[in-house]
């Protein structure tokens, strides 16, 4: 079987440097809870890793799509999507992609004197469910900014602000229900189209289909369709397309992602496909797009 550490179309990845990772240590702020790699792989074929000499890094991986396993402590585990998990550190294990349906992962390894902490209950899988309140997309928000913070360099104010923002991502998952009734109202009576929606933009990164779609809604595929086109004008896909160009005009004005990336975090392995929805939706490339002078 062929078996690959990284090497993904699409992938990111940054891996702090010795020094820094030194000073995150000795310093007072970031030493309780801190970075040193993170990353994120779309449909990652033939993803595997196995230590057998254990690290002393706390290693979390959330699976958006697709499947893969994970062992530790003698035990075997399946992942699929929206569920995450925190291997950890000083403890031997091995983790990789399904051989048919690889994840598409979100990673960071961290260390600090609270990562045992978050760490200690999701040894075993954790389930995210999407949900009319579960502001998936805003923990995929959160994920880019501590990447693109990084990005920008290792300053101190750059460091501290990424460790901040772990130390709330981190947070969104040990406490999800607080998380997701911050914004909840616990009488609003939501419609289905409305909460059609609300699933599109949970799951941009995605390629869901008409069936899938109506299932979470609990509604026929054809009945589901022409709700959703008296309600919206536009048929769901159509709208759903919509949703990833937007997603991918934001990804292309506050990131440096190239664009064979953005296909992969909107859903799309196509890159000439992408592009000419793109087109179709903005009526510019991508790259026409990412060189207007905007505000």
């Amino acid at each position: 079987m062929i078996k690959r550490k990284d090497g993904f179309n699409g992938e990111r990845a940054l891996v702090l440097p010795v020094s820094i990772l030194k000073e995150l240590e000795a310093d007072r702020m970031a030493s309780i809870l801190y970075i040193t790699d993170i990353g994120y792989y779309p449909k990652a074929w033939y993803h595997f890793r196995e230590r057998t000499e254990p690290i002393d890094q706390y290693v979390f991986i959330y699976c958006m799509e697709g499947e893969g396993w994970y062992s530790v402590r003698n035990h075997e585990y399946k992942i699929t999507p929206n569920q995450y998990f925190i291997l950890p550190a000083g403890e031997a294990h091995a983790y990789g992609a399904n051989a048919a349906n690889p994840w598409t992962i979100y990673w960071i390894h961290f260390k600090g004197k609270l990562a045992s902490e978050f760490a200690l209950q999701a040894v075993c899988p954790i389930e995210v469910k999407p949900s009319l309140h579960s502001r998936i997309s805003n923990r995929i928000d959160m994920f880019e900014e501590i990447f693109h913070t990084l990005e920008m360099g290792y300053s101190r104010e750059n460091l501290l602000y990424a460790c901040s923002v772990f130390h709330h991502y981190l947070g969104t998952l040990r406490y999800l229900q607080q998380y997701r009734d911050v914004t909840s109202i616990h009488d609003e009576k939501t419609d289905v189209v409305t909460a059609a929606i609300h699933f599109m933009k949970e799951n941009t990164e995605k390629k869901l289909s008409l069936s899938e779609l109506a299932r979470h809604i609990g509604y026929s595929p054809s009945h589901f369709s022409v709700l959703f086109n008296q309600r919206t004008g536009c048929p769901p896909i159509a709208y759903f397309n919509q949703l990833k160009i937007q997603k991918a005009c934001q990804l292309l004005d506050f990131t440096d992602m190239k664009i064979n990336q953005i296909c992969y975090k909107v859903g799309i392995a196509d890159c000439y496909y992408f592009s000419r929805l793109f087109h179709k939706v903005m009526s510019m490339s991508p790259l026409e797009y990412k060189n207007i002078k905007k505000g």
